[in-house]
């Protein structure tokens, strides 16, 4: 893909990005993907759930691929108003809360009003606590102090907070010229938008594809369940485009489009990730092959509900995952080519 292309990825991700969607309030960026899809011209649906599936026919119609990366996010909600008008929360999704400690947030009311905040412990000034350091952080200990002049449970009522509002995270979203991309929620956003450049890329050069292909982006991966529906009879072949794991004892660094052979859910379908192997080796794509050991994706939640389908993953290599992480513009233009000689590929 040329550097129009990577333009066109880079600027759908700092978009998303810009949209705050954590699982279970991803109505805004389904909406932003709605009318992108407009733009370009590509028929979809929704699911009964929020999903968006966008739909490409191929010359083959009785075969079908279905291609996802999701665009929900972790975050929490409100758990309980303390009597100092500071908020508890409950997380959504999985991650750490001290991969949070000093973390801009913003709260949503259930009337649309948004306030910001930071998610602190609670013995946050080294001045005060003796035991700041040392002090565990966990449900109980965290907290978030309202960019507002509250004093207790009364004066967050009236703002109109509530238990149940979701709170987002701030993405603190930084390309430097060096091509690296600094920023929460990349999983999946950066593949998400990589989606959004290849088929851009599809419908501009009108390249047809050998079978019809189901895009989805998916809303509820974080909790488990966003890619398990929505999956038509003619599937058989199920690629998910979503982060590859960096770390310590990992093959994938954030340069490469990684290529899963195993996760906690198992391993991945051989032949297609041989398949995805080849395809990377004939078209001079860097890619690693890795085995991400704490992960599950849209594909493990299709497997669990009983789809017969062969199932791969690919995507961006992103380090720091569910913290602040980072990723390369190379990750992203490695991932989109793979991506695309798939789709053209028998």
């Amino acid at each position: 893909m040329d550097f129009a292309d990577l333009t066109y990825i880079m600027k759908q991700l700092i978009q998303l990005c810009s949209i705050s969607s954590p699982a279970g309030n991803t109505q805004k960026i389904m909406d932003y993907l709605s009318r992108e899809l407009d733009e370009l011209g590509i028929s979809y649906n929704s699911t009964h759930k929020g999903a968006l599936i966008a739909t490409i026919s191929g010359k083959e119609r009785s075969i079908h691929r279905h291609i996802v990366a999701h665009v929900d996010t972790l975050g929490a909600m409100v758990k309980e108003i303390k009597p100092n008008g500071r908020l508890k929360l409950t997380k959504i999704g999985g991650y750490n809360w001290n991969s949070l400690e000093g973390a801009l947030c913003y709260l949503e009311t259930g009337a649309g009003n948004r306030y910001s905040g930071t998610i602190l412990n609670t013995h946050a000034s080294v001045h005060v606590y003796e035991d700041h350091a040392k002090q565990e952080r966990n449900d109980d200990t965290m907290e978030v102090r309202i960019d507002e002049k509250v004093k207790n449970q009364d004066d967050v009522a009236a703002l109109g907070i509530a238990v149940g509002d979701f709170v987002s995270f701030d993405p603190r979203l930084r390309v430097t010229d060096s091509g690296f991309i600094n920023s929460r929620h990349l999983d999946d956003k950066a593949s998400a938008a990589v989606l959004l450049g290849v088929l851009k890329y599809l419908r501009e050069n009108n390249l047809p594809l050998p079978y019809t292909t189901n895009i989805m982006f998916s809303n509820n991966e974080e909790i488990g369940y966003g890619g398990n529906a929505g999956i038509t009879p003619e599937t058989k072949e199920y690629l998910v485009v979503d982060m590859g794991a960096v770390g310590e004892g990992q093959a994938t660094d954030e340069f490469c489009v990684s290529i899963c052979a195993k996760d906690s859910s198992g391993p991945y379908h051989f032949g297609l990730r041989q398949k995805l192997v080849q395809l990377a080796q004939e078209h001079k794509i860097y890619y690693k092959v890795d085995v991400y050991p704490h992960y599950g994706s849209d594909a493990s939640s299709a497997l669990r509900a009983g789809f017969d389908i062969v199932h791969g993953l690919i995507g961006p290599g992103i380090d720091a995952s569910h913290g602040h992480e980072r990723t390369h513009k190379e990750a992203l233009a490695n991932t989109a080519g793979l991506l695309l000689h798939y789709l053209l590929a028998q």
